[in-house]
């Protein structure tokens, strides 16, 4: 069974910089679609950004620019580098993994796999 990992939360004062890790571990399926997902206290689920299997990639609009995904199939690890942070980015951020090829590839879309979270803290 695949397990994603996340890693690399923290607290940062706005305008600083993190960067997300998404470890695939176990049966050694092929990951399709991959995103980023985030959720802040209170509020609903909201998909950060994705990312196909050959690299093509799609952002929200309240990241695009200062966020950047990507991915390294070899290692099977998903990255979202994260600049400029602002105080509304807080949140639990979830790394999420498509098993279904030809699924299309967006923002919020349906994942099959799911990480545990790791939280992102923005000071102002």
């Amino acid at each position: 069974q695949v397990q994603l990992v996340e890693s690399g939360g923290g607290s940062v004062q706005a305008g600083g910089s993190l960067r997300l890790s998404c470890a695939a571990s176990g049966y050694p399926y092929i990951l399709y679609c991959l995103g980023w997902f985030r959720q802040a206290p209170g509020k609903e689920r909201e998909g950060v950004a994705s990312i196909s299997r050959l690299g093509f990639t799609n952002y929200a609009n309240s990241v695009q620019g200062r966020f950047t995904i990507s991915r390294d199939n070899t290692k099977n690890t998903l990255y979202l580098q994260m600049n400029t942070l602002k105080p509304e980015d807080n949140g639990t951020y979830y790394c999420a993994a498509d098993l279904t090829p030809n699924d299309g590839c967006y923002p919020g879309k349906g994942f099959d796999l799911w990480g545990q979270g790791t939280q992102v803290t923005v000071s102002s």
